[in-house]
């Protein structure tokens, strides 16, 4: 594994800044969200509000990416491709992902979104699945192993009868779109390296309804769906290691008072 970058000062600014854009850009395109709408336009939606606001984002052309955001619903994991064929209907429930670079700085995070009245079901998984980021981010403190935040999500998840994905994972982040370290959301307790002040990385754990495992779409190559075709829901959010305990840098709504 590489080194884990501590951040100074003038980065943690920078990229605070670019978090809570990308945020602001999440908050933004909800009005958005309703049956009938495609996820296309929501792209382009996103698009111009981050360009706006002197950004770029940073999943257009990465790695031959070709949108602004990666949209997700029901039994997408992660790496949905918006589409104009792609049209939200009632009942639907969809993770937008957003990574915005500003003055060089990344920011990173995601929401999930129901649209129109959604199963019990569903909300039942989509609200597990904040819960499961929640516990996650109150193991970040200096000192504390990056195996915990993976204990305490797969806990808790599984107790709730559902399955963490494993096959893909939080990382660090600020200073270049994915950096060390890798942030698993299953693992054991008290394993894996230490948190210190000035890390920066996402948490963002995909809890599906039935089985963990996922498959790639083979004509895309992006898109991930659960392996059962049942539903997956995702939350992520940039976190800081700050000398007592944490920053949530993508929080613009207050949610989580700094410790």
């Amino acid at each position: 594994m590489g080194k884990i970058i501590i951040k100074n000062e003038e980065q943690i600014e920078g990229i605070r800044k670019s978090s809570r854009l990308a945020a602001a850009t999440l908050d933004f395109v909800s009005q958005f969200v309703a049956p009938g709408v495609n996820t296309a336009t929501l792209d382009q939606k996103i698009e111009e509000y981050i360009l706006s606001h002197g950004a770029i984002p940073a999943t257009k052309g990465y790695n031959g990416y070709p949108k602004s955001s990666c949209i997700s619903p029901n039994e997408v994991v992660c790496h949905g491709i918006p589409s104009e064929k792609t049209v939200l209907k009632d009942g639907d429930i969809i993770n937008i992902d957003i990574t915005t670079i500003l003055d060089g700085y990344y920011g990173d995070t995601s929401r999930m979104f129901m649209v129109g009245e959604v199963s019990e079901k569903a909300r039942n998984l989509v609200e597990v699945t904040k819960h499961c980021l929640e516990l996650g981010i109150q193991q970040v403190k200096p000192g504390n192993y990056f195996g915990n935040i993976g204990f305490v999500i797969h806990r808790y998840a599984k107790a709730n009868g559902f399955s963490v994905v494993y096959e893909f994972c939080g990382h660090g982040t600020g200073l270049q779109f994915h950096e060390e370290p890798q942030v698993d959301h299953a693992s054991r307790r008290n394993t894996g390296p230490i948190m210190r002040p000035g890390m920066i990385f996402t948490i963002e754990p995909m809890i599906n309804e039935g089985r963990p495992t996922t498959r790639i779409d083979k004509v895309d190559g992006w898109t991930a769906r659960t392996s059962d075709n049942k539903l997956s829901a995702q939350f992520e959010h940039t976190v800081l290691v700050t000398p007592t305990g944490f920053e949530v840098l993508t929080d613009v709504n207050n949610e989580f008072p700094i410790t």
